[in-house]
């Protein structure tokens, strides 16, 4: 994959990768070594190196690991002359190539790069052009010669990895590699919403045409279950979205796509076009979105939007760009549904039947992941038919399984939306549910403030259960206090100062150094279905609780066994926590260390105990302006034999137990706190 011309920049952290070691000895590299490369970019802090330059030293030196294709391949991508982006359009129409015409993509890559840079402009516009249509209709503009001889190294590694994994996944590793490397640049819908939202746009019949008129990167549009003859339209003011948006939906199905750059609000691509399905993630809060040009445009059936209102702008665009009865479904922020300023759009939506329901997810579901989002669902009313007199609102906090920060718990909310959706649809009504559910009469709903928010208009959930539940809790709580006044230490007498003054202390990185233990530091990764291991967890005493990504082949998931002691680094809490059956198997998360001791030489309890000390924490922490960082290697305990250890492991057992049921008595006290507020408060409770 190296070429001569090759312009592919690398950082001392991909250096790293490269031979893997640290970045301090990369830095060492460069002090002691004179031959080493020179920095051909990036800043004085932060150089950056020539791959090509950088590879071939490692391999002089004897420093070159086998590095996995697909870290290769990133790097080559992420240090693209021209920029990441750049670099992955120009992987996109390759790899669109590779797939849809095998042979002019061997007979183009069988030749020098200088000449398979003049032969593929021609090819990649043969590929393209089927897929995304005539250079005017796309956002996807085929690279020249010249600026695809810097990315023929990356193509032909992309080609490569193709055949490993597939031209779609290839695209997808990359892209989302991209993305999570620059996660502020992007507003992300992730998949479990999108995919929620897809489906709730094709519950009557699945759509043929379907539009998102604020694309991003796809993924509602590839939330789209495929089918013959789609049509994909896909519009973005950013044209870098606009394109990846084009290429990633023509690698992941056989439907048509068509994707365009511009405002969308200001210059509507498809004016002309209406589409069976409309799915949109807007921006939120934007101000500039065309209000004082816009006052006369067509689109504004149900009422001008005020400038702070420019969700109802594109709620209104997504009805005039419905056919007649067809479904549009928009993630919106919470304060759409109440803010004074909208209540005579969202009167008239009422009023005239567009609007069908309102679905309040979790909080967690989706940036911004501190609020509650709501997902619109709208449906352009056809000529002459009555409107609907009810309207459905869900508030999915109340559903089961509501958690929108855990992935693994999507399916079955989905499918409980997706039903009340269904149900509602096909009668009119549905099923009050307190809590969680209910049809609101829309004569209700029109009142000063046209307030939408499910959780104001639906009945309360019974409190924890009622009274039964209630009383229930109360058993539990004073059996949880017996246990605790039971379990509670006695006897409790001072060490003499001479016991403690002829202890031997050793370090944990001593410890480690002496094979007696070894260290992990979590990465938050894990394969599918692993939940995570959280510092929260750790904190709480709580089951894992957290869900990662696939780890890549440079930062392996870490997975717990029984006697492991885990320990949070940031936070300044003397806390310790030994790993047993109910949390073995979990993924590590980041901010936590794991010490895996050897059991002839450390026992567990006996480790987590000393680690807990808040003197020992104290001289083990750095602290910065606002917060604190746990130095594992230096926190202190005994040097004694595994027979001296047992008497401390045997009492420090004994103080967790009594921490266990002092939480649990705490998580009860809670519970029944809330549920008698709440059953007094909404009367479902008598104050005797």
């Amino acid at each position: 994959m190296t070429s001569p011309d090759d312009a592919t920049e690398v950082t001392a952290a991909g250096i790293a990768r490269l031979a893997g070691v640290g970045r301090a000895a990369v830095s060492n590299w460069r002090r002691r070594h004179g031959d080493f490369p020179k920095p051909v970019g990036g800043t004085e802090t932060s150089p950056s190196f020539a791959l090509a330059d950088v590879e071939r030293w490692l391999r002089a030196q004897g420093k070159l690991v086998e590095v996995p294709l697909r870290e290769r391949v990133w790097q080559r991508l992420a240090g693209h002359p021209a920029g990441p982006v750049t670099a992955l359009l120009h992987a996109g129409c390759a790899l669109l190539l590779v797939r849809d015409r095998p042979p002019a993509w061997l007979a183009a890559s069988a030749v020098s790069d200088e000449r398979m840079a003049q032969l593929l402009p021609g090819e990649l516009d043969e590929a393209v052009t089927p897929r995304l249509g005539v250079r005017r209709e796309r956002a996807v503009r085929v690279p020249d010669a010249a600026e695809l001889l810097p990315s023929v190294p990356l193509l032909r590694g992309v080609a490569e990895l193709a055949a490993e994994l597939g031209a779609q996944q290839t695209y997808e590793f990359l892209l989302g590699r991209h993305i999570e490397a620059n996660p502020r640049q992007y507003t992300l819908t992730p998949a479990g919403p999108a995919e929620l939202m897809a489906r709730l746009a094709g519950t009557t019949a699945p759509a043929r045409t379907v539009l998102d008129p604020a694309c991003g990167t796809g993924a509602l549009l590839r939330a789209v279950a495929p089918r013959p003859g789609q049509y994909l339209y896909g519009q973005d003011s950013a044209p870098e979205l606009a394109a990846l948006t084009a290429l990633r939906l023509a690698l992941h199905s056989d439907a048509t796509v068509r994707s365009m750059a511009s405002d969308t609000l200001r210059a509507d691509a498809y004016e002309d076009r209406r589409a069976d399905a409309v799915l949109c993630h807007p921006p939120f809060n934007e101000r500039n979105w065309g209000h004082g040009e816009l006052a006369y445009d067509a689109r504004w059936e149900y009422g001008f939007p005020a400038r702070a209102e420019s969700e109802l702008a594109w709620v209104q665009h997504a009805l005039a760009r419905l056919v007649d009865g067809g479904t549009a479904v928009l993630l919106m922020p919470p304060a759409a549904a109440s803010r004074r300023s909208g209540r005579r759009i969202r009167a008239d939506l009422l009023r005239r039947g567009a609007l069908r329901a309102v679905i309040a997810l979790p909080a967690g579901a989706a940036p911004p992941y501190n609020l509650p989002l709501h997902v619109w669902v709208l449906r352009r009313p056809a000529a002459g038919a009555p409107p609907a007199p009810e309207l459905l609102l869900v508030e999915a906090a109340g559903l089961p399984a509501a958690d929108g920060r855990d992935k693994q718990l999507w399916p079955a909310l989905q499918d409980t939306v997706l039903d009340l959706w269904r149900h509602f649809d096909r009668h009119g009504t549905a099923q009050e549910r307190p809590g969680a559910a209910r049809a609101v009469p829309v004569l209700e709903l029109l009142d000063d403030e046209v307030d939408l928010a499910p959780a104001r208009r639906l009945p309360p959930p019974a409190a924890e259960g009622g009274t039964v539940e209630l009383a229930t809790v109360r058993d539990g709580l004073g059996e949880a206090l017996r246990r605790a006044a039971d379990l509670a230490p006695r006897d409790v007498e001072r060490t003499a100062d001479d016991d403690r003054a002829r202890r031997t202390l050793t370090t944990v990185g001593e410890l480690a150094r002496a094979g007696a233990l070894l260290l992990h530091t979590g990465t938050g990764t894990g394969p599918d279905g692993v939940p995570v291991l959280t510092d929260h967890d750790v904190l709480a005493g709580t089951a894992p609780s957290g869900t990662g990504h696939d780890g890549t082949d440079e930062e392996p998931a870490v997975l717990t066994e029984p006697g492991d002691v885990v320990v949070p680094v940031l936070g300044g809490g003397a806390v310790a926590r030994v790993v047993d059956g109910t949390t073995a198997g979990a993924a590590l998360g980041r901010g936590l260390t794991l010490l895996r001791p050897d059991p002839a030489a450390l026992d567990p309890w006996f480790l987590a105990g000393f680690l807990r000390g808040t003197a020992n924490h104290r001289q083990a922490s750095s602290y910065a302006s606002t917060s604190a960082r746990l130095d594992v290697r230096r926190l202190q305990l005994p040097r004694l034999p595994l027979a001296g250890q047992r008497g401390y492991s045997a009492r420090f057992r004994e103080l967790a137990a009594f921490e266990d049921a002092l939480r649990l008595a705490g998580r009860l006290g809670e519970r029944l706190v809330r549920g008698l507020h709440d059953g007094l408060t909404d009367g479902t409770l008598p104050p005797e």
